[in-house]
């Protein structure tokens, strides 16, 4: 598959829009029936096999990630977080089995209102998409979200990142 640079830029805005805006189901359309959704802990280069891992999801943990989070059901996103972000520095690798991996940066800012206060974070890392077109369209295999404080105590992480 050719890069096309634009295509990319135009995958990682659109799905970082649609996690900023909750769109769920949208955003579970992106991925691929095999895909990995990691979020390390303790550094950049563990093993989720071997270590505790923020996040580390297949297909069927993403999509009971997302009912959960649509269910209302999840205490700490009620009421929901307001969230964007801002992705930069894409960087990206075509491989030779036809897939592109992606490396971004992002700044991601929630805010949450409580009845008696406001709650913000700042979340900030380095993320590697795995992409490869199916029917057409660009999907995610792989997505790795590598927190600059991953290695401290993390707040309540109902969100994506």
């Amino acid at each position: 598959m050719a890069l096309d640079r634009n295509e990319i830029e135009n995958f990682l805005y659109r799905e970082a829009r649609l996690m900023d805006e909750h769109q769920y189901d949208e955003w579970e359309a992106l991925w691929t029936d095999d895909a990995i959704y990691w979020v390390p802990c303790g550094g950049e280069n563990t093993d989720p096999t071997k270590d505790v891992s923020i996040i580390y999801d297949d297909r069927a943990r993403i999509a009971g990630r997302l009912v959960r989070l649509k269910s209302g059901g999840a205490w700490a996103q009620d009421p929901q977080s307001r969230l964007r972000r801002v992705v930069s520095n894409i960087e990206a690798y075509e491989e030779d089995d036809g897939s592109i991996t992606v490396y971004s940066n992002f700044a991601l800012a929630e805010v949450r209102r409580r009845s008696v206060d406001t709650w913000q974070e700042m979340w900030v890392g380095r993320t590697t998409h795995k992409l490869r077109r199916e029917d057409g369209s660009l999907k995610m295999s792989y997505k790795k979200v590598a927190l600059v404080n991953n290695d401290t105590e993390i707040p309540s992480l109902w969100i994506l990142v």
